[in-house]
C-alpha cells in the first residue's frame, strides 16, 4: 500500500467511455478536496441525463473505490504514477466491465485570459458568519451607475461547492450572476463552508445553512449600492429550501426564488430519485419495483433504529444482500454515511413544515427535465404550503433539467462544439420578476 505521502491528488473532471450492451456512455467523475482533507465527488452520465449523483470516495494510496448508492454502481481503480489516468472495473447489478478514465482540471473560471472584462464592478467579498465563526468568501458584482440597486445572495444546491456552483465544468451560479448584474442586478455569491477560501466545516443539515444565507443578506446590508427593501436570495435546489427557511426567520429577505427546490420530504426525494436513476439506466420496470421495495425497506430501519452500531450493521448486510458487487469496505462505508447525522435529517426533513411563515414574495421554477426533483410532485407541495401566501409565482420551463440547463439542441456553439448554457428563458424570468418586485 502506497504510503499517505503517495496519494494522489484528485481534484477535477475524470472521465471515460462506459462500454454497454449497444454501445458507450460517457462517465465524468468530479471530485473537490475539502479543507479538512476529506474528497467530495459527484457522477454525471450526460447521455442518460444523470447530473450530479452523490458517489462515495474512497482512497487508500492510488487505489480510488467508488460506490454511488443510488444506482447501486462502484468503480474501483488505481492512478498511474503520472496522476492522469485511472484504470480500473465498473460494475452495477449483474453488469461488470474495465473502464479507463482521464483526468482534466477544472477550468479557472476566474482567470483574466477566459473572458473579458465585464461591464460591472467585481469585488472579493469575505464575511462571517457568527453563528458557526466560519469567514465567508466569495465575490460581490455590482452594476454600472449610482444605485442603489436591487441585490440577491445566491445559495447552491446539496454538497460543498464554490461560488460559481461549479458542478463538472457547468458553473449555474456565475453564469447567472453574470446575467442579472449585467441587467441591474447586484449579486453576492460564496464558496461553501470548507470550498475554496472559505473557512469551516462542511454544514451537516439544511438548518445549518439559514446562518450562511443571513450572514451573506447582513453582508449586503452595510453596502450602501443595496437597495435594502429589494434584497432578496436565489436558491438552487437545496438552496431553495435554505432561501424559504431563512425567509420564515426574523429579518427575513425581501423575496426568494427558489430553482428546483425540494417539496416532498427527503424519503420521498431519495425513492423517487433511485426509480428515476435506474429506469434512465435502463433497468425494467419488474426490477425498479423490486428495487424500491428494498430501498423503502431500508429506510425504515434506518428511521426505527437510533443506534447507529447496529443500524449500520444492518444497513451494511442489506446493501450486500442487494448488490453482490459490494465488497465489506463499501457496504460498511455506505451504511456510515446512510446512518449519518446528515442523511437521517434529510430523510425526515419535511421542506413545507415552515412555509405558513414564509410572507414575503416567492418565484418557484422548476424544470420539465429534471430527473433529480421532479417537477410536478414537487411544485405541487410547495404551492400548498405557501397557499397563505398572497404573492407566490409558481413556472415550469419545458426541457429545462436540474442544473437549468436547456435541451441540448438550444446549447450553443463554442469554438464549433455545442456547450451547455444556463436556460435563457430561466434568467430572463428570473430577472424580470426581480424588477418587478422593486417596482411595487
Amino acid at each position: 500500500m502506497a504510503a499517505p505521502t503517495d496519494v494522489p491528488a484528485l481534484d477535477g473532471l475524470w472521465k471515460g467511455q462506459l462500454k454497454v450492451p449497444g454501445g458507450q456512455l460517457e462517465v465524468i467523475f468530479r471530485f473537490q478536496k475539502l479543507t479538512g482533507g476529506e474528497y467530495f465527488c459527484a457522477l454525471d452520465v450526460p447521455q442518460q441525463k444523470v447530473s450530479r449523483m452523490a458517489v462515495k470516495t474512497e482512497l487508500k494510496g492510488d487505489t480510488v473505490r467508488l460506490y454511488a448508492e443510488e444506482a447501486a454502481t462502484r468503480f474501483v481503480g488505481k492512478v498511474s504514477t503520472d496522476g492522469k489516468q485511472m484504470s480500473g472495473t465498473w460494475q452495477s447489478p449483474g453488469f461488470k466491465t474495465p473502464m479507463v478514465l482521464t483526468f482534466s482540471a477544472l477550468p479557472d473560471m476566474s482567470a483574466k485570459n477566459v473572458r473579458l472584462t465585464p461591464p460591472y464592478r467585481e469585488e472579493e467579498a469575505t464575511f462571517t458568519n457568527l453563528t458557526v465563526n466560519a469567514r465567508l468568501n466569495g465575490m460581490l458584482t455590482i452594476p454600472a451607475g449610482p444605485g442603489p440597486f436591487p441585490a440577491v445572495v445566491l445559495l447552491s444546491d446539496s454538497g460543498p461547492h464554490d461560488r460559481d456552483g461549479t458542478v463538472g465544468d457547468f458553473a449555474p451560479l456565475g453564469l447567472l450572476a453574470d446575467y442579472l448584474t449585467r441587467r441591474g442586478v447586484a449579486v453576492l455569491r460564496f464558496d461553501d463552508r470548507g470550498v475554496g477560501k472559505s473557512t469551516g466545516t462542511p454544514a451537516v443539515t439544511t438548518l445549518d445553512l439559514v446562518s450562511d444565507a443571513q450572514a451573506g443578506l447582513n453582508f449586503l446590508r452595510t453596502r450602501p449600492e443595496i437597495d435594502l427593501s429589494h434584497l432578496g436570495l436565489v436558491g438552487h435546489g437545496e438552496g431553495g429550501n435554505v432561501a424559504l427557511l431563512a425567509a420564515a426567520q426574523p429579518l427575513p429577505p425581501a423575496f426568494v426564488v427558489t430553482l428546483a427546490a425540494y417539496g416532498l420530504p427527503g424519503r420521498d426525494i431519495v425513492v423517487q430519485q433511485q426509480a428515476t436513476t435506474l429506469r434512465t439506466l435502463g433497468t425494467e420496470a419488474a426490477q425498479i419495483e423490486a428495487a424500491t421495495k428494498r430501498q423503502l425497506a431500508m429506510l425504515e430501519i434506518i428511521r426505527q433504529t437510533t443506534d447507529n452500531a447496529q443500524a449500520q450493521a444492518i444497513v451494511a448486510n442489506m446493501l450486500k444482500q442487494n448488490n453482490a458487487a459490494i465488497d465489506n469496505a463499501t457496504a460498511q462505508s455506505s451504511a456510515a454515511e446512510m446512518t449519518s447525522a446528515r442523511y437521517r435529517f434529510f430523510l425526515a426533513f419535511n421542506p413545507v413544515e415552515k412555509l405558513t411563515a414564509v410572507n414575503c414574495p416567492v418565484l418557484v421554477l422548476n424544470g420539465t427535465s429534471d430527473l433529480t426533483v421532479n417537477a410536478d410532485a414537487n411544485q405541487n407541495v410547495l404551492k400548498k404550503g405557501l397557499s397563505m401566501n398572497k404573492n407566490v409565482t409558481v413556472k415550469k420551463l419545458i426541457g429545462v433539467n436540474h442544473l437549468f440547463q436547456p435541451e441540448a439542441s438550444k446549447w450553443p456553439l463554442v469554438n464549433g462544439q455545442q456547450q451547455p448554457n444556463f436556460s435563457p428563458e430561466a434568467q430572463e424570468t428570473i430577472r424580470e420578476w426581480i424588477v418587478a418586485q422593486s417596482k411595487k
